[in-house]
């Protein structure tokens, strides 16, 4: 049985992968998306996620719009600080045709609500971006958590910082929304981190070999992987040379594969007023804390492994499976 997934994205050239992989692969069923403010604003966010789903021949699928700001700050949509980032690693339009299709009429939030309430199957809840959408569920429904079956989230560092020295972008760009995520109570919460996605890189031979697949989505992905590989080697080399971390697909390819990451349960928290620490996970590896583990955090990636599955869904091999 396929396992049914809505992605809550905020998309960019990662953001993207993950919507190409999450819709064609023959073990995932993929019931929407919704759009949040982060790499990206929100409504080019909705625009991005719209020319991805029509370029890869999956206009089925809806896209709900979400929140245009962080629960809490006042410094977004986005701050010059992010923009900086945001223009090397992701551009803001992607380099796909218009769409042709629309989004939903219903709010992102509304929509989660409702869906999960009245679910009969389980949907796992992938927040790819800021955790603004999610954290507003929880504040209008107080059974959301209960309804929800299980969460992956992109987000978080341990010992590499990619927005600042010690925070990763989605965790430092809604650091309460966050925290409300990680104390709700979710049956079953997942992080995957910038530690973990940093040991999945992605080569510009593995994006040549994907162009040379032919497929709509493996000549999307190859041009949004190698945007980041140059944006990457112009301000933050990665140590395999000519390579970038693509770091939402992994969260994707682990409700595919498990094996993809190794996870421990721990305790994570998140700073919300450190000068210079906001937005850090504190995750309790050493069992310091004396608190109740909340989070199953992946550490470590099987890089081969995600690589192939990149290779073969996007790259048409299974794709055709899909529906």
């Amino acid at each position: 049985m396929r396992r049914k997934l809505i992605l809550d994205v905020d998309t960019g050239t990662d953001d993207a992968v993950a919507i190409m992989l999450a819709a064609l692969h023959p073990d995932l069923d993929l019931v929407a998306c919704t759009t949040v403010n982060g790499n990206v604003d929100v409504e080019q966010a909705t625009d991005n996620t719209l020319r991805v789903l029509e370029h890869i021949g999956r206009p089925d699928i809806p896209v709900y719009q979400g929140l245009h700001r962080p629960i809490a700050r006042n410094d977004f949509p986005i701050p010059r600080a992010v923009r900086n980032l945001t223009s090397y690693i992701h551009g803001f339009e992607l380099d796909l045709p218009p769409p042709t299709i629309a989004k939903q009429p219903r709010h992102a939030v509304d929509f989660l609500v409702d869906t999960y309430r009245h679910a009969t199957d389980d949907i796992a809840l992938v927040p790819l971006g800021p955790m603004s959408n999610v954290a507003t569920a929880l504040l209008m429904a107080p059974d959301f958590a209960q309804s929800v079956p299980e969460v992956v989230m992109m987000g978080g560092a341990h010992a590499i910082g990619n927005i600042t020295p010690s925070a990763g972008f989605n965790t430092w760009s809604d650091p309460e929304a966050v925290s409300s995520v990680l104390d709700a109570g979710f049956r079953k919460l997942t992080m995957i981190p910038i530690d973990a996605t940093h040991q999945a890189l992605i080569t510009r031979d593995d994006c040549r070999e994907l162009a040379r697949a032919g497929t709509p989505a493996g000549i999307a992905a190859a041009k949004a992987i190698e945007r980041r590989i140059d944006g990457h080697n112009a301000g933050q080399p990665m140590h395999i040379p000519d390579s970038a971390p693509v770091h939402d697909p992994l969260c994707v390819a682990f409700l595919a594969d498990p094996l993809v990451v190794t996870t421990r349960h721990l305790h994570v928290a998140i700073e919300t007023r450190g000068e210079f620490t906001l937005g850090r996970t504190v995750i309790d590896v050493s069992l310091r804390g004396g608190k109740e583990a909340n989070c199953h955090v992946a550490l470590t990636a099987d890089r081969d492994r995600f690589v192939a599955m990149l290779k073969s869904v996007l790259g048409g091999s299974v794709a055709s499976q899909a529906r």
